[in-house]
């Protein structure tokens, strides 16, 4: 643990607001973390930890407590229970595209599709991550963090963490507080040992343009995502104003598939999959032999919230008058800095944008980063 003098927020996030809080501390090692974190917490203090800040909305008034600065790095290389795969550890402050491009340069599959989503490992599981049809929750296993309620480290299993669509119970939410109040300090994930893959999802097959199931090679799907993102200015790249944001601002749409009927037919929108292991229960005291068909349950659907934001008349490169925030030139879903914008200035557009989708198709749309001292 080191307390440093504290440095503006607008310098550490990529969307670049926020003043310097009252205090920060550095933490390069999980030892330093955890110290970082008791220290914190013993005073009381209001508290958040910042690993990459690309996913962070934070407000133009100095934050008022403690901003630790997660900056651990390692990965480390453990057996699989599962033939034919392994298991890579990663600190929590480890680049969550530096952990792809290991697990991609060593022929390990089953991230390279989130190749380039900015922020550390840490933050990953957090948000559940994904992109092109996958999560980080279809290989992740476990991961180590301290609760803050009691100041135990403890290593929890990934279907503890109640993750969702780019959410878990240690995520906070816009308007609430996370279920539990934790840090992750390293994440395990467990992948196949493979240098080529068959690709199965609809949305990273369209991505890709892949039109049969020849294997292909791990670093070719991820130069390819790589290209992908860049062309809609989702690589962090200093000299294009289009990256300095939080990469996609709102949330795809999840709405019941009554609701995803009403909107226009050509409104992008995918199957969010049932649970096709589902396992019913019949008491043998009761079971007569027969056992009932399933019944078809609705399921909810995703929709573009990039489509919608168009079609509400919020164009690429959209601005208010005199604000030096706007919709990125590449991508409706992208919120950037253009140069010296206030949150305050974002926070406008965003609620800008709200307010058009809402009355169009009557859909309130949530906003994807951890919001701090900021109100939409």
């Amino acid at each position: 643990m080191r307390e440093i003098e504290p440095i503006r927020l607008a310098e550490l996030t990529t969307l670049r607001t926020g003043a310097a809080p009252e205090r920060m501390q550095e933490a390069h090692t999980t030892e330093g973390l955890v110290e970082a974190l008791h220290d914190t917490w013993s005073r009381g203090d209001d508290w958040f930890v910042l690993g990459g800040g690309s996913n962070l909305f934070v407000g133009d008034e100095p934050f008022d407590g403690t901003v630790i600065r997660v900056l651990t790095e390692g990965i480390e290389e453990l057996p699989s229970p599962h033939d034919g795969r392994i298991r890579l550890r990663a600190q929590a402050g480890h680049g969550w595209d530096a952990l792809v491009a290991y697990a991609v340069e060593h022929g390990y599959a089953g991230l390279e599709a989130m190749s380039g989503i900015p922020g550390t490992v840490g933050a990953a599981p957090v948000q559940n991550i994904g992109a092109y049809g996958q999560e980080i929750q279809e290989t992740l296993v476990e991961v180590e963090l301290i609760d803050e309620s009691t100041g135990e480290i403890s290593t929890v299993p990934a279907s503890e963490l109640g993750l969702g669509f780019r959410t878990s119970v240690l995520k906070h939410h816009y308007g609430s507080v996370p279920e539990r109040r934790a840090v992750i300090l390293s994440a395990t994930v467990d992948l196949v040992v493979a240098s080529e893959r068959i690709v199965r999802g609809e949305q990273l097959r369209r991505a890709l343009g892949l039109s049969d199931d020849t294997p292909v090679p791990l670093a070719w799907v991820r130069d390819r995502i790589l290209a992908t993102r860049a062309s809609k200015g989702m690589l962090l790249d200093e000299s294009d104003p289009d990256t300095h944001g939080v990469g996609s601002f709102f949330q795809n749409a999840i709405v019941p598939e009554g609701v995803a009927r009403a909107l226009p037919p050509e409104c992008p929108r995918w199957p969010v999959s049932p649970d096709l292991d589902a396992v019913t229960v019949i008491p043998l005291a009761t079971y007569e032999g027969l056992v009932e068909a399933p019944r078809r349950q609705p399921t909810d659907v995703k929709v573009s919230a990039a489509w919608l934001i168009e079609q509400a008349g919020i164009r690429k490169g959209f601005k208010l008058p005199r604000s030096r925030a706007s919709v990125s030139t590449k991508h409706a879903l992208a919120l950037t800095n253009r140069g010296g914008a206030s949150a305050a200035e974002v926070a406008q557009l965003a609620r800008f944008i709200q307010s058009r989708v809402h009355a169009e198709f009557g859909l309130v749309l949530q906003p994807e980063p951890v919001l701090v001292d900021v109100e939409l």
